[in-house]
């Protein structure tokens, strides 16, 4: 049985065009998926009209929701889980109740619904923030691991929850005896999966995984990932649960066992692939006709949920003790609406809770929210940086983010300051003290601090300060003036550069180190100041490189003139061509 000629040339179309639309929107310096979603609303229905079967694309679009939030469950463990599970489960309560209450609210009294009940549904609509692309723009961002990244990952997961519980009572929204038994089943099937996932997660999938591996096949062990993905995702369809929840609990099923580096690797290409479909599956639904006919009323609107949405998230999260940077990039992240809230309006249309003109008018709000995101993402640090410099707000905004929690002796001197306690600090503070250096560490992670606290070398407690590394406050608390060299480990490329400006405000001729995220980042770090940028792809590949001219009878002191060469020159002999040309 072959596949039918028309959906393959749509296939093709579709992943063709994808590509050339992110090539351009790559040199236009802009985020790819806006390349990706363009291309869906050109060559879609209400564009050229070129793609004849846009139900088949979009049900591959799913399996890019899944493989996209399969690779963030492999990625994100359940110990940096636990890390922001208070904010992830009470402040996505929050969230979602005060959204609803606030768009129901508003609804009632500009008569855009006639119901409470149509405007506490039209409030869960909006209510929910979109996982794909939030995931997509940090990982291309190189985000994911920072806190506000994992904040937002968390409040998006517990979106992703509360989605199968409004999926639950949609139904019964107009029976109200019937809403307690329907949010009591829809509780008991989630609780019911997640003990049947941490079941299989202990005793049968790495069992499996490791039978799989010992078979040395790679086709065998993709087929497993894939399966184990799509198997997942599918029992949280079928229990009205989402597909992205599954999808992200398979990949938290071997995210601790020792093949899931592996298992990533194998489903990052498939990961790339679909979820350039979903995008431009996205693009396909917007109607550029509807659009400009109400243009002005969608603008109004999608400014008013961003806005709205993005005032209801900051408090929240500056009341879970997170900074004001934290707050704002997570304000600005979630303040979308999500793609999940298509199904949730489709199935509002068909009870007769929203019209089939408001219906319209949120295809075309959702979509426009959604493409401003990756945009939204990238100006929340200049608003950040903006805040602090306004003579009004200076003052309070930096007694606000001053470190309350801080272990710095008096007479400390002549000491190294690590900035960011994440893997590669640790590994740096332990080099540091191994050899008798002084070694303060700066980092807002609770769980950093807390490791800190708990170890001791011997008998002695390493000073820590605890707060934004970027904060002027806290740099003071760190003695710069005082400080033999910086060294910045922190995994976000936007608090990296204002760490490095404002430490050589303050210590001109301070010695500072910084990590690269980037190949473009490591001119960008020297021209700003940093006496030594590491990157560390590079570096692993000039590791390799030595010990294999070694191996090779190179002398030793041949192998260490080429690495320093290459390091004075900041890797260019090195760099790929374009990002050469580009430097």
């Amino acid at each position: 049985m072959t596949a039918e000629p028309n959906f393959v040339l749509d296939l093709t179309l579709a992943l063709g065009t994808s590509a050339m639309g992110g090539y351009i929107a790559h040199r236009l310096k802009q985020p790819a998926l806006l390349g990706y979603l363009l291309t869906g609303l050109i060559i879609g229905p209400f564009g050229f009209g070129l793609q004849t079967d846009v139900e088949q694309i979009q049900a591959l679009a799913e399996v890019g929701i899944a493989f996209l939030l399969f690779a963030l469950g492999v990625e994100f463990s359940l110990t940096e889980l636990k890390r922001v599970r208070a904010i992830a489960l009470q402040g996505s309560v929050l969230q979602i109740g005060l959204t609803t209450l606030l768009v129901a609210s508003v609804s009632l009294l500009s008569g855009s619904a006639q119901t409470p009940l149509q405007g506490i549904f039209l409030g869960l609509v909006l209510s929910l923030s979109s996982t794909a692309v939030v995931l997509k723009t940090l990982t291309e961002r190189g985000e994911t691991s920072t806190v506000h990244g994992q904040v937002m990952l968390g409040l998006l997961i517990a979106q992703d929850l509360a989605l199968g519980l409004m999926l639950a009572l949609l139904p019964v929204l107009n029976q109200p005896d019937a809403v307690g038994l329907a949010l009591g089943l829809a509780l008991l099937k989630i609780l019911g999966f997640l003990a049947g996932a941490i079941a299989l997660g202990r005793w049968v999938v790495p069992r499996l995984i490791q039978h799989i591996a010992a078979t040395e096949s790679s086709e065998l062990f993709l087929l497993t990932v894939v399966a184990l993905c799509l198997g997942v995702a599918w029992v949280t369809s079928k229990l009205g649960l989402s597909i992205a929840m599954g999808a992200f609990v398979a990949g938290l099923m071997i995210s601790e066992i020792d093949y899931a580096d592996q298992a990533l690797g194998k489903i990052l290409p498939l990961r790339d692939t679909f979820a350039c479909l979903f995008f431009a599956s996205i693009g396909m639904l917007i109607d550029p006709t509807l659009i400009l006919n109400n243009l002005s009323t969608i603008l109004e609107l999608v400014a008013l949920i961003m806005v709205g949405k993005a005032l209801v998230i900051l408090p929240i999260v500056l009341g879970f003790g997170y900074s004001l940077n934290t707050a704002v990039k997570t304000s600005f992240g979630l303040n979308q609406i999500g793609e999940f809230s298509f199904v949730l309006a489709l199935g509002g249309l068909e009870m007769g809770l929203i019209t089939e003109q408001r219906y319209t008018l949120l295809l075309g709000t959702i979509a426009i929210s959604l493409m401003l995101t990756p945009l939204w993402i990238a100006l929340a640090p200049r608003v950040v940086d903006g805040l602090h410099r306004l003579p009004m707000l200076k003052d309070i905004l930096n007694r606000a983010e001053e470190p309350k929690l801080l272990s710095v002796p008096s007479d400390l001197s002549d000491h190294v300051i690590v900035a960011g306690y994440g893997r590669v600090g640790e590994v740096l503070v332990n080099v540091l003290l191994s050899r008798g250096y002084s070694v303060l560490v700066v980092d807002n992670s609770e769980t950093a601090v807390q490791r800190l606290r708990n170890r001791h070398v011997p008998l002695v407690p390493i000073p820590f300060v605890y707060g934004d590394a970027d904060n002027e406050l806290v740099l003071e608390k760190t003695r710069l003036e005082t400080a033999k060299a910086l060294a910045i480990t922190l995994p976000d490329p936007a608090t990296t550069r204002l760490v490095l400006q404002r430490a050589l405000a303050k210590a001109p001729h301070l010695d500072i180190i910084a990590r690269s995220h980037t190949n473009e980042e490591i001119d960008v770090l020297t021209q700003l100041g940093a006496r030594e940028v590491v990157q560390p792809e590079f570096e692993a590949a000039l590791e390799l490189g030595s010990h294999l001219l070694n191996t090779l009878g190179e002398p030793p002191f041949d192998i260490q003139a080429v690495l320093t060469r290459i390091r004075d020159d900041r890797y260019r002999t090195i760099r790929p061509v374009a990002q050469v040309g580009e430097a």
